[in-house]
C-alpha cells in the first residue's frame, strides 16, 4: 500500500508542508509535462488499481452480506485511493482539480476515496518563485521588480491551477497575486483525454464504475477556470449582487495588473471557515457563520441562480471587522454555476416536496430534473445528504447522527451503480449543486452546526419566493397575480409558525 509519505516523493514541484511531517519536494515538472510520460503514468495507475480489485475481490466468491467482504472491499478502496493520489501528485494540474472534486463528494463515493483526496483541498504541489516570475513577465510584459516592492516567496495558498502570494505594489498597496501554474494550460487537453480513456477502461473492467459525468464536467469547466479574467468578472458580479450583505467581503480586482493567467486582488486576512481555534481566539460564533453561509448559498442557488461552486474551507475566510462585526470573505471565483429559471423552479419545488415529505411531488420534480422511476428516492438522499428513513421522517425534524452517517456510507457502497446512473442522467446543472451542497455540509459538520432549524427556514423562504415569482411572471391576469401573492403570504406565515414551533420544541437541543 502506498503511504502518503511515499506518494509525495514522486513528481512534485516546490516544497510545502503537508499534514504532519510530510513535504512536497521539488522535481523537474518539464519531465512530467511530456504527454507520453503523463499518459504512461495514468495507464500504469489504472492497471494497478484494476489489478488490486481483480486480485483481492473478483477472483474469489464472496458472500457480500458478510463483515469480511466489507472489510476487504474497504481495504481495496484504500489501496486504490492512495494509488490514485500518487498519480495525481505526479501529474498534477488537472489531475489535482479532479482529485479535489472527488474529495468533495462525501455522500456519493466510498469514504476511503473521499478522505484520501481531501488532503488536496488545502495543500497542493507548489511552484518555485522563478516559475511564477516567468509567467508574470510573459503576461504583463513587465519585470516583477518593477511592479512589486515586495513579493513574499511563501504562498498564501496553493491550488490545482494556481498559487497565491502576498505582495506590495509600488504605491504601497497590499495585494494578493494569483499566478497560474505554467504547465497547466499546455497539458490540460492531453490530461482530460487521458482521464476520459482511463474512466472508460475502468467502466469496461468494472461495470459498477461510471465516472464519465465527472470527466464531462471537468472538460466543460476547465477552460473557464483557466481564464482568470473571467474569475475577476465573477467576483465583481457576485459583489454587486450581494452588496447589501454588509458581512460579506469579496476582494477588489486590480484590472490594470491582471491577465488570463495573473490576477491581482485586494489582500484580505482571516481564518479558514473550518478553523475552530481561530474562531474561539477571535470570539467568532460558528452558528453565526453557518447562518451567514446558509443565507448566502440559499439566495445564490434558489433566488439569483449564480452559484459559487467551490466553497471548500480554503476559499472562505472569517474575521472580526474593525467595528467588531463578523465578516465572511469569499475567495476564488473561477467556478460558478449559472442556473436557468426553469431549473431553479423545479429544484425549489423538489426541496419543498422533501420538506413536506410529499413523495408524489418528489417523484414529479425529480423527473423534471432528469431522474426517472424509483431513482427519485436515491436522488432525494443525494440532495439532502440523509438516508431515506430520515427523508420520510422529515429532515427538518430529525437530527443527523454519527450512526446515520455510517448508514449513509454503508448504503452508498451498496448502491453505487444506481448513484452513477443518477449522475449520468440528472440535469447537468445539478452536478455542481451536489458538489456545493456536500462542501457546505462538510463545513457545518466541522463547525458542529448541523440540524439548524434556521437553515431550513431560510431555504424554505427562498424556495417559496422563487416558485411564486416565476408563477407570477407567467400570468398576465391581475386577479391571478393578487391570488398568488395572497397564497404566498399564507404559505410563508404557515412556514414561519411551523419553524417557530419546531424551534420552541427543540430549544434545549438546537441552537439557532
Amino acid at each position: 500500500m502506498w503511504s502518503l509519505g511515499r506518494v509525495l516523493k514522486y513528481g512534485i514541484v516546490g516544497s510545502t508542508v503537508l499534514g504532519s511531517g510530510y513535504s512536497l519536494h521539488a522535481n523537474d515538472y518539464n519531465v512530467n509535462s511530456i504527454a507520453l510520460v503523463r499518459l504512461a503514468n495514468a495507464g500504469v495507475a489504472v492497471c494497478d488499481i484494476a489489478w488490486t480489485y481483480k486480485k483481492k475481490l473478483y477472483y474469489r466468491e464472496w458472500d457480500k452480506t458478510t463483515e469480511e467482504y466489507a472489510e476487504q472491499k474497504s481495504k481495496c478502496h484504500k489501496i486504490a485511493a492512495e494509488r490514485l493520489l500518487k498519480l495525481i501528485c505526479t501529474n498534477r494540474g488537472v489531475y489535482i482539480k479532479v482529485g479535489q472534486h472527488i474529495g468533495a463528494l462525501e455522500y456519493l463515493l466510498p469514504s476511503e476515496f473521499v478522505q484520501t483526496m481531501k488532503v488536496l483541498h488545502s495543500k497542493a504541489p507548489q511552484n518555485t518563485i522563478d516559475d511564477l516570475y516567468r509567467v508574470i513577465r510573459q503576461d504583463l510584459k513587465v519585470n516583477p521588480a518593477d511592479l512589486f516592492d515586495d513579493f513574499q516567496p511563501e504562498p498564501l495558498g496553493t491550488a490545482s491551477l494556481a498559487q497565491v502570494h502576498r505582495a506590495n505594489l509600488k504605491d504601497g498597496t497590499v495585494v494578493a497575486v494569483k499566478v497560474q501554474h505554467p504547465y497547466v494550460r499546455g497539458n490540460s487537453i492531453v490530461d482530460m483525454k487521458t482521464m476520459e480513456v482511463c474512466c472508460k477502461i475502468m467502466a469496461w473492467i468494472f461495470p459498477d464504475f461510471n465516472m464519465q459525468w465527472l470527466v464531462d464536467e471537468s472538460k466543460k469547466n476547465l477552460p473557464i477556470e483557466l481564464d482568470f479574467l473571467n474569475e475577476g468578472r465573477n467576483a465583481e458580479k457576485v459583489a454587486s449582487m450581494f452588496k447589501d450583505y454588509k458581512w460579506l467581503k469579496v476582494p477588489k480586482i486590480f484590472w490594470e495588473h491582471s491577465t488570463d493567467r495573473v490576477l491581482v486582488m485586494e489582500y484580505v486576512e482571516g481564518g479558514q471557515v473550518d478553523d475552530l481555534e481561530y474562531m474561539k481566539r477571535n470570539k467568532i460564533d460558528p452558528f453565526e457563520i453557518s447562518n451567514y453561509l446558509g443565507i448566502l448559498y440559499s439566495h445564490m442557488i434558489f433566488v439569483n441562480g449564480f452559484v459559487h461552486s467551490d466553497p471548500h474551507p480554503g476559499n472562505i475566510l472569517v474575521a472580526k471587522g474593525a467595528r467588531g462585526d463578523t465578516q465572511v470573505m469569499l475567495l476564488d471565483h473561477g467556478l460558478y454555476s449559472t442556473l436557468s429559471d426553469q431549473f431553479r423552479y423545479d429544484y425549489s419545488q423538489l426541496w419543498l416536496s422533501i420538506l413536506k415529505v410529499d413523495r408524489v411531488s418528489m417523484r414529479e420534480y425529480s423527473e423534471k430534473l432528469g431522474i426517472r422511476g424509483n431513482l427519485y428516492g436515491i436522488f432525494a438522499c443525494m440532495v439532502t445528504g440523509r438516508p431515506w428513513d430520515a427523508v420520510l421522517k422529515g429532515i427538518d425534524r430529525t437530527r443527523l447522527s454519527s450512526t446515520e452517517k455510517k448508514t449513509i456510507q454503508h448504503e452508498t457502497s451498496l448502491i453505487l451503480p444506481l448513484i452513477a446512473d443518477v449522475l449520468e442522467h440528472v440535469d447537468r446543472q445539478m452536478l455542481l449543486i451536489l458538489k456545493t451542497n456536500d462542501l457546505i455540509r462538510s463545513i457545518e459538520k466541522t463547525l458542529g452546526t448541523q440540524n439548524r432549524q434556521r437553515a431550513f427556514a431560510v431555504m424554505s423562504r427562498c424556495c417559496i419566493r422563487t416558485v411564486f415569482n416565476q408563477q407570477q411572471a407567467k400570468t398576465t391576469s391581475d386577479w391571478e397575480k393578487l391570488s398568488l401573492k395572497l397564497r404566498k403570504f399564507i404559505i410563508q406565515l404557515k412556514m414561519f409558525l411551523y419553524y417557530s414551533y419546531l424551534w420552541l420544541l427543540n430549544c434545549t437541543l438546537f441552537r439557532t
